[in-house]
């Protein structure tokens, strides 16, 4: 986890002809024509599908927005928004324009100010991971934690959205009050990306990068803050070699500095602020 790894809480879519010759051709045409309608403004991404799961390739621009009312009218194919403050109909109408969306929750820490925050276990709730009203999970207790998540996991799927983004994945590298180590995280990493694909929804390694090579496999895309600013880009690379987007964003480094880095690696990177609403500065 960086010292900043998201903001601060704010609540807030002829006749077929008679010979068989023609008839296949005509229907490879139609084929054709029922996914184009799938494609947002902007630059499109390049998906492929495993086990019916949607994944997004390199080259997939994105919006990232915790805050705030969303915006749906950036021109971009995929929306990074909170899977608690937003409705299946932000996502029905994100949808009807062509967009993939990813449900953001908090797969590491007890939020306070959530909905399920009576359903975590005293026991399970460490140090403060310098949020108001958060504090670290341990990991360790997966039998516990485990169907608390995937009441989240249901949750996003309820409203519809296409892929999960769990943050704070990268708990052993923080003090959390807990004997966390990097074999504790890569079970439970597992076990969240097992629950979201279980649900037919593709998921997102937030940060995490000392674990990327174990993880990969795991994982169908990434999401990463500021690996420009902390010079660890390099380490994202085996999610573009698998064909799989990084999602990136920095907060204080100049787009003229990252972002040559982020089109030299195949990063699909943009500049937010740290409240991370609606601004975008994309590269």
């Amino acid at each position: 986890m960086r010292f900043v790894t998201r903001p601060p809480f704010l609540p807030s879519s002829v006749s077929l002809l008679h010979t068989g010759l023609l008839t296949g051709l005509l229907m490879a045409l139609l084929t054709g024509c029922v996914t184009a309608p799938d494609r947002a403004p902007g630059r499109t991404p390049d998906e492929h599908r495993s086990a019916g799961r949607w994944q997004p390739r390199p080259g997939t621009a994105w919006q990232w927005q915790l805050s705030g009312r969303v915006d749906t009218r950036v021109a971009v194919p995929v929306y990074d928004i909170d899977g608690f403050e937003n409705s299946a109909a932000v996502v029905r109408r994100l949808h009807r324009s062509g967009r993939k969306v990813i449900c953001y929750i908090n797969a590491g820490a007890w939020e306070s100010f959530r909905p399920d925050h009576s359903a975590f276990p005293a026991s399970v709730l460490g140090r403060s991971d310098g949020w108001s009203g958060e504090r670290w999970l341990d990991i360790r207790r997966r039998s516990l934690l485990r169907p608390i998540m995937a009441a989240r996991l249901d949750m996003c799927r309820a409203k519809g959205f296409d892929a999960v983004e769990p943050d704070l994945a990268d708990a052993f590298t923080n003090d959390t009050g807990f004997p966390l180590t990097a074999a504790h995280q890569l079970a439970y990493n597992r076990m969240i990306a097992a629950l979201a694909h279980e649900r037919g929804m593709a998921v997102g390694l937030k940060n995490d990068l000392e674990q990327i090579p174990d993880l990969v496999r795991d994982f169908d895309f990434a999401v990463n803050e500021q690996c420009a600013e902390f010079q660890e880009c390099s380490s994202l690379s085996p999610f573009i070699k698998a064909h799989k987007a990084v999602f990136h964003v920095e907060y204080s480094v100049p787009r003229r500095t990252f972002c040559p880095i982020a089109e030299r690696l195949g990063l699909d990177s943009m500049r937010k602020r740290l409240a991370l609403g609606r601004w975008r500065s994309p590269c």
